[in-house]
């Protein structure tokens, strides 16, 4: 309750309706007993036996005892609004210092907004409540970085050697680009965030991060649960693969469900260097249950450095088509049809920086070299595959699900899939995966199972419900 609501209790400013009574209160020691006003006041009563109209009564507060009962009256009147809080269940320190609070974290969000959010040029509305901004390339906010103030972004680099030209994918793929509209040459697209996605937020200081944890590659942490393939034990310079897009149900909304690449070097510890694209259906993040478009990275195993998208100076943009962040169309359905997404990730042999591409030849942007450490050489293990948050809220496992939610075992059409699973070598080819191993860290809710062919290459479904009965 504000200030404004208490201030209402004790004095109400409702103007009179017609037949109150109009009381005036007179202090004993400034008028006589003769000079008391008179108060009058109609009153219509009705009753089965009994019918009262136009009965007018009169008091005068003349009396030393019936004045002072009326101050008494009033002072406790005054005071009540305190009495009754102090003996509620939320004390009046709460009431008094939680505006204040609600303020300062305000100014923090319309601060951190406008670091984020960048002038448009144009401003786009999609069918699904996302507001678009196309934004001058050169002023989105990776350039707020120092390292890259007064720069512009890079031209295209050399593209590894044995690119597949069949995975063909439009650019309109994402649901803003149904209203016809796009971005002008030299701008990007970027996805407008508002407050209520900051106040959605588990915190406002770490809006567009991952939660702090401790990150393993053969066991779950921190209620993330994983069914991934993987490689290492060689020198990797980028992966790509093809990837089912579905809409998982997520139960709750500080749970998440993500199918993705993770392009990783340094130890579990904290110095993990991680470059991330993919999928994901996160409520907390976008405040839909839509399956978007992401990236990610860290160089510090999620402590203080990185973000998702564009939420903070780190990935530079390049296209003008492609919006990251914003929701995918189409997507699978079960025993239906099939939709996935093509991602490459690799490193620039001339410059360094980590490159992404989408389809064949979509260049979405980069991550500069400089933002890692381990990275800025080589990865260290390759990942491809599905995550989940499992807070528990009820107790039970959640019942969100991966991929389709549905085990591995159903096969094509009912089960999510990666196909075409590859790596970069140190000499820009795009090759094989010569020792891929799969894990599903609780195979009863959610499993993976490996193959290969002829036309997927290495590939492997993976997937589920979450709780049921083996899963509880």
């Amino acid at each position: 309750m504000s200030w404004i609501d208490l201030v209402g209790d004790v004095f109400p400013l409702e103007e009179s309706k017609p037949g109150n009574t109009h009381f005036c209160f007179v202090r004993a020691r400034t008028r006589r007993q003769g000079q008391c006003e008179q108060t009058h006041s109609d009153l219509s009563i009705e009753t089965r036996k009994t019918d009262l109209s136009s009965m007018n009564f009169s008091f005068c507060l003349s009396s030393p005892i019936i004045s002072t009962l009326v101050h008494f009256l009033l002072v406790v009147s005054l005071l009540c609004p305190v009495c009754s809080s102090e003996m509620g269940n939320t004390p009046v320190a709460n009431q008094t210092f939680k505006p204040q609070e609600e303020v300062h974290k305000m100014n923090i969000i319309r601060t951190r907004l406008q670091q984020i959010n960048k002038p448009p040029v144009k401003t786009i509305q999609s069918p699904d409540g996302d507001v678009i901004d196309c934004v001058v390339s050169h002023q989105q906010p990776a350039f707020d970085h120092p390292m890259l103030k007064g720069h512009k972004p890079l031209d295209p680099p050399e593209r590894p050697k044995g690119h597949n030209q069949r995975d063909i994918l439009s650019e309109n793929f994402q649901l803003w680009t149904m209203s016809g509209e796009s971005c002008p040459e030299g701008t990007i697209p970027i996805r407008r965030t508002k407050e209520q996605d900051m106040l959605r937020a588990s915190s406002v200081s770490r809006f567009g991060r991952k939660i702090r944890r401790r990150v393993r590659r053969d066991t779950s942490s921190n209620g993330h649960e994983h069914a991934v393939g993987y490689v290492s034990g060689e020198q990797y310079y980028g992966a790509k693969a093809s990837i089912n897009v579905w809409a998982p149900r997520v139960a709750n909304q500080d749970e998440f469900s993500l199918s993705q690449m993770w392009v990783i070097s340094g130890s579990f510890g904290d110095d993990l260097n991680t470059i991330e694209a993919g999928w994901q259906v996160s409520p907390e993040l976008y405040g839909d249950r839509y399956p978007r478009f992401f990236t990610y990275w860290t160089s510090d195993a999620y402590q203080a450095t990185g973000c998702y998208n564009l939420l903070c100076s780190g990935f530079v943009q390049t296209n003008n088509k492609i919006a990251i962040g914003a929701a995918i169309s189409p997507t699978s359905s079960y025993a239906g049809g099939q939709f996935d997404i093509s991602l490459l990730i690799w490193k620039d042999p001339k410059h360094g920086n980590w490159w992404l591409e989408f389809g064949s030849g979509i260049l979405v942007g980069y991550w500069p070299s400089f933002l890692f450490t381990h990275l800025r050489d080589h990865a260290s293990m390759v990942q491809f595959g599905g995550e989940v948050v499992n807070s528990r809220q009820s107790g039970s496992h959640t019942s969100t699900q991966m991929g389709s939610g549905h085990f591995a075992s159903e096969g094509f059409g009912k089960a999510s899939y990666f196909r075409n699973m590859q790596v970069v070598d140190w000499d820009n080819n795009l090759v094989p995966l010569s020792n891929l191993r799969v894990l599903a860290d609780h195979p009863n809710c959610y499993d993976i199972q490996g193959g290969i062919n002829n036309v997927w290459g290495n590939y492997f479904y993976y997937g589920g419900p979450g709780r049921n009965v083996k899963c509880p």
